[in-house]
């Protein structure tokens, strides 16, 4: 039955099961693999995932010691692609929605959007405009 509540629990179970799912992927897989390994329970992804863990709590009940900005971390991970960020999109529906009732799967998914969104612009990736 998919939850009908956030708390951190359920996010941490929502986190570990994409990045589950992003590391078996293969057009995601090679980016996180290379920047943080293959294996969750591994130094680096522990910490990643703690920040994460926040993040989500932050974005969705805005309790949560996460105060960072997400971009910078990202901003060297290598060249990155629309195709990377409609993949890792499609996969974070999936994720939420086959967790959370529609609701709650919905308001994760449109913070996603957004993120993701920011990210492509931050890295030039959304740059059709430009010339308007």
């Amino acid at each position: 039955m998919p939850y009908d509540t956030v708390d951190r629990g359920k996010i941490e179970k929502m986190v570990r099961e994409f990045y589950t799912i992003v590391l078996k992927d293969d057009i995601l897989s090679p980016i996180f693999v290379k920047a943080l390994g293959d294996d969750l329970n591994n130094g680096k992804w522990y910490e990643h995932l703690n920040t994460l863990y926040n993040f989500w709590m932050q974005m969705m009940t805005g309790e949560s010691p996460y105060q960072g900005h997400p971009f910078p971390p990202h901003a060297f991970l290598g060249p990155l692609t629309e195709e990377h960020f409609e993949r890792w999109l499609k996969l974070f529906h999936e994720t939420v929605y086959r967790l959370f009732v529609p609701e709650i799967a919905e308001k994760f998914y449109k913070k996603a959007n957004i993120l993701a969104e920011q990210f492509m612009d931050n890295l030039g990736i959304n740059d059709e405009d430009e010339d308007d």
